[in-house]
């Protein structure tokens, strides 16, 4: 079972009114915003800016559902790289609130050139911030 210890990188985020549904749950559609948010704030803790940022189109999106966020509840959105390829990667989300595992995905992303969608090889750069970051490495290949 996924914790919170699996991931080097954790962000705090306080669930909205507006996220929620009749029933005071988070709707089910806001944890892949969740886990945007997650995945921008962990390119930014490896060093990159919104100028220098190696640019991704998402190929594939899975998120299982393990318990229900409220309405202002204080969560912890895990990120984490799981997989380096040639041209994608594969990260892993958790969203948590305290210890207890609300959500869990993941993302395979493809690298693009700057401003296109034409797949390139993962930036060496990214891959070493990656490897350096992460206290387990992600598969290879």
């Amino acid at each position: 079972m996924t914790s919170l210890d699996d991931f080097t990188f954790l962000h705090p985020l306080r669930v909205r009114w507006n996220e929620c549904d009749m029933q005071g749950i988070v709707f089910n559609v806001n944890y892949p915003l969740y886990f945007d948010i997650g995945i921008w704030e962990y390119t930014r803790a490896l060093g990159f800016s919104k100028g220098d940022a190696p640019e991704f189109v998402t190929a594939r999106l899975e998120c299982d559902f393990r318990g229900s966020a409220h309405f202002d509840d204080e969560l912890q959105i895990g990120v984490r790289s799981v997989r380096l390829g040639r041209k994608s990667c594969a990260i892993a989300f958790a969203a948590f609130r305290d210890d207890e595992l609300l959500a869990e995905g993941l993302n395979t992303y493809v690298a693009v050139r700057r401003g296109t969608t034409e797949t390139i090889a993962l930036e060496p750069d990214y891959v070493a911030r990656v490897l350096a970051f992460e206290k387990t490495a992600p598969e290879r290949g």
